[in-house]
């Protein structure tokens, strides 16, 4: 059997969940809590981060980033970093921005805050960061909504990784209640899709004892 070592609330892992149901690939989620530093998962990955992925075969991967690209490699009948060179650049143009500057700018200052700070007992949420998280999500969903607009799919005319990406990080936002879609309906619009695919429905099953989700978190039609 193949594992996922996760947080029900890491974007991250959401990612590589999403990824490996568009892949049709089973798998069974195994809750790890990284603040715990058990020892039989720092021998698996010695970073101490979820998500980490062990195949059937024993092979241990870790990383989201790692992961995904193995995946598409290993996996490869259902591509999702796009067929030509021009494709695969925009694709990972896009994972990077949200991985990297949406994840620095919003979700350490919204989830980080709110989720990881309580669960991992290391303090009260940053009013300051709060402020910022809230500040900067409607700049990136203009963004969002932008691509939304403009293209089928966020990183061309396809469903990428760029989209599970994106809805991954997203979707830890929106059950928290974190988002106001009236910001930019085209990126409303674009996340109600994510929510509709088949891969998605377990993220809107989701339920994380003392975080409650809004009512319309699993709503398809918001």
């Amino acid at each position: 059997m193949r594992f996922l070592y996760h947080l029900p609330l890491s974007p991250y892992c959401r990612k590589v969940r999403l990824v490996l149901a568009e892949k049709r690939l089973p798998f069974e989620l195994k809750l790890e809590r990284v603040w715990e530093r058990r020892e039989a998962y720092l021998t698996m990955n010695p970073a101490a981060t979820v998500p980490t992925l062990e195949e059937d075969s024993g092979l241990v991967v870790p990383d989201s980033t790692v992961i995904c690209e193995y995946l598409d490699e290993a996996y490869p009948d259902t591509g999702l970093l796009g067929s030509t060179l021009g494709e695969r650049v925009e694709v990972r143009r896009v994972v990077a921005w949200i991985d990297s500057k949406f994840d620095r700018e919003v979700t350490r200052n919204l989830n980080g805050e709110k989720y990881y700070k309580r669960v991992s007992h290391i303090g009260h949420p940053d009013a300051s960061a709060l402020r910022a998280g809230y500040a900067n999500l409607r700049e990136h969903l203009h963004y969002i909504g932008w691509l939304a607009e403009n293209r089928k799919w966020l990183a061309g005319s396809t469903l990428s990784l760029a989209d599970l990406a994106a809805a991954a990080h997203l979707s830890v936002l929106d059950y928290q209640g974190d988002v106001d879609w009236a910001v930019s309906p085209a990126a409303r619009e674009w996340y109600a899709r994510m929510k509709s695919r088949p891969s998605f429905r377990p993220l809107l099953s989701d339920r994380v004892p003392g975080f409650a989700p809004p009512p319309h978190y699993a709503d398809l039609d918001f």
